[in-house]
């Protein structure tokens, strides 16, 4: 077992410091912890149940698992190794897999009736379960079966489960479900090849154990800025055992100093259980955040008992505000034009998504669509430091059915409520191409339900632009566009047939332009009311779309196809795409070492 000591005990809480250099985060969210962490990555005892029969003999009590697996890793990668095979092995109808290690208790310097201990998954799944020493746990969101496989998820250890040498065992299920969120791997619908990949599910992300507070905030934080009033608005998260009188205390800082810039209490009253809490800090004079100046502050929050005890959560934030009004996005309160790439991280690690990241800053992108994926949630704070914007994509189911639905809107709601901390994440789609909707143009329970989902962003998490379905297809509602943008896929390698299509966009044509007619439902009427990004393009030297394959001709193709936009009322977009992933290899960035294969700055439309 890892040990990674910010402090040098084991401990819930520590005296508040402020130090000036900013911490390294090691695990996968936004939301730092003043304490100490066991990471149980490595080697776990692992063995394929093509039965299913696991559970009936109670597994979790006691089994001799025959194979080993690193964890973090994939069901596919370790079910080839217990094959003997060398690459990952094609995919399943089902596959539940078991995983099962030790742990010795952590020592806490913190009394257990202030303290528990944490389990944390950083992401896994589909469908998740885990024992303590043979005892079901249930997730703090009191689950014993968590779905999902994009978000972190976690476990309060029981302590009268824990022992002084303790057994964690972990099954997971995942299938070729259409009716769960997929994004483009694979499924009973959409099979590998072309631009549908192999499956990349199961124990994916870190696992690690800490020391909590009982009475704490968790590791979520949602920021909404308006910038006029000089404002923020945190949403905050208490987690309660122990229910009675508390103050929440704010205190921003500037990165680089030790005294707070503003700080504010707030009495509350907590409830056993769980509350989201808005709280508003002043912050006058405040820089705000933009990718030509990414300034950041660091909040310490902190949760005080009425013993004085303080529990305390760090993250970073920024200030900005983003707007769709008229032909135009407004970024804090200026107009700005998306320079734009579409990512696909695929299998990347956490140091290859860094570099593919710096290298698509040197391509000239101030935005970055990562597309239909969940990503390692230290992106979004590289994202943040670097100043590039990001356009998030909640990862489609492949059928549009009642249960198809309900799986999209929990996997977004996780989503959303885990990176609302950061200032980059600046747009949202809800659907792509209508995969996992594909009955928009004809079922008004499909419309509906995105009609909702998009109401709700909007006010819910008024600091995003929710896109409703990406590429075509967008819904009208008594003339009123449900999608804050109208963006359109536009594929051709022809420069001429690409000046016709932008000529046809512009002026406000909805039938013949993209592959589905651009909006559905009731009649849309154009006329410059709402911006254009022409949201996909290019992917020069995939078979499907054509164009140069070689580097030279590719970097002079997009060139003058950039140029083009430029003349046209559009307001973003974004070339597909930043590195070759399985069969689509039209990549401008090596996918291993991040270098360039076509000339820096290529993509930025911004200066001459």
């Amino acid at each position: 077992m890892e040990t990674k000591p910010p402090n040098t005990s084991f401990s819930a809480s520590r005296p508040e410091t402020a130090p000036v250099a900013e911490p390294i985060n090691e695990l996968p969210r936004a939301v730092l912890r003043p304490n100490t962490y066991l990471l149980l990555d490595g080697e776990w005892r692992f063995m394929l149940d093509p039965d299913d029969k696991g559970l009936d003999q109670r597994w979790y009590v006691g089994h001799s698992f025959d194979g080993t697996a690193h964890w973090p890793g994939s069901i596919e990668s370790h079910m080839a190794q217990a094959k003997g095979q060398a690459a990952s092995v094609g995919w399943q109808d089902k596959v539940v897999a078991w995983y099962e290690r030790e742990f010795e208790l952590p020592h806490r310097s913190e009394p257990l009736f202030r303290s528990m201990i944490q389990l944390t998954f950083g992401a896994c799944g589909y469908e998740t379960r885990a024992w303590l020493n043979g005892h079901p746990l249930h997730t703090i969101e009191d689950e014993e079966i968590h779905l999902g496989e994009y978000t972190s998820f976690s476990y309060e250890l029981p302590e009268e489960y824990l022992r002084p040498q303790n057994r964690l065992t972990v099954r997971i299920v995942d299938t070729m479900d259409a009716e769960i969120p997929r994004g483009k791997q694979e499924s009973h619908v959409y099979k590998r090849g072309g631009i549908w990949y192999q499956t990349y599910s199961g124990a994916v992300r870190s696992v690690w154990l800490e020391t909590v507070e009982r009475n704490r905030l968790r590791s979520r934080v949602g920021v909404v800025s308006v910038v006029e009033d000089q404002l923020v608005r945190f949403s905050v998260t208490t987690r309660i055992h122990d229910p009675g009188d508390y103050l929440l205390r704010l205190k921003a800082y500037d990165l680089h100093e030790t005294e707070p810039i503003a700080t504010s209490d707030f009495p509350l009253r907590l409830e056993a259980g769980q509350k989201q809490q808005r709280v508003v800090l002043e912050l006058p004079g405040a820089s705000l955040w933009s990718p030509e100046s990414p300034t950041r502050y660091k909040l310490i929050a902190q949760l005080i008992d009425s013993d004085g005890y303080v529990a305390q959560i760090e993250t970073r934030f920024g200030l900005r505000k983003i707007e769709a009004r008229g032909r135009f996005i407004y970024l804090n309160n200026a107009p700005v034009y998306l320079d734009g790439i579409l990512y696909q991280p695929g299998t990347a690690t956490y140091e290859e998504m860094q570099r593919h990241m710096l290298a698509m800053k040197e391509l000239g992108c101030n935005l970055v669509r990562v597309h239909i994926a969940g990503v390692d949630p230290r992106i979004y704070n590289l994202a943040d430091k670097l100043g590039l914007m990001l356009w998030v994509e909640v990862p489609s189911p492949h059928s549009s059915t009642p249960k198809s639905r309900q799986n999209h809107r929990a996997e977004l709601l996780r989503m959303v409520s885990l990176i609302s901390t950061h200032p980059s994440v600046v747009i949202w789609s809800l659907y792509n191409e209508d995969w996992g909707a594909q009955d928009i143009a004809t079922n008004p329970e499909t419309r509906q339900y995105i009609m909702d989902m998009y109401h709700y962003m909007q006010i819910a998490y008024p600091q995003y632009l929710v896109v409703d379905n990406d590429g075509w297809r967008h819904i009208s509602w008594e003339g009123r566009l449900k999608s804050d943008l109208l963006t359109a896929h536009l594929y051709t390698p022809d420069l001429n047939r690409w000046k016709e299509l932008l000529a046809q966009l512009t002026a406000g044509e909805l039938d013949h332009v993209t592959a589905f007619p651009l909006v559905v439902g009731d009649p849309f009427f154009y006329r410059r009311q709402i911006p254009l990004v022409v949201s996909e393009w290019g992917g020069f030297g995939f078979a499907n779309y054509g164009g140069p394959e070689e580097s030279e001709g590719r970097a002079e193709r997009i060139r003058l196809f950039k140029h083009e936009l430029r003349q046209y009322s559009i307001a973003g977009d974004i070339y597909t795409q930043a590195t070759n992933i399985e069969d689509e290899r039209n990549g401008l960035i090596d996918p291993q070492t991040g270098e360039l294969t076509v000339p820096s700055g290529l993509l930025n439309s911004r200066v001459s």
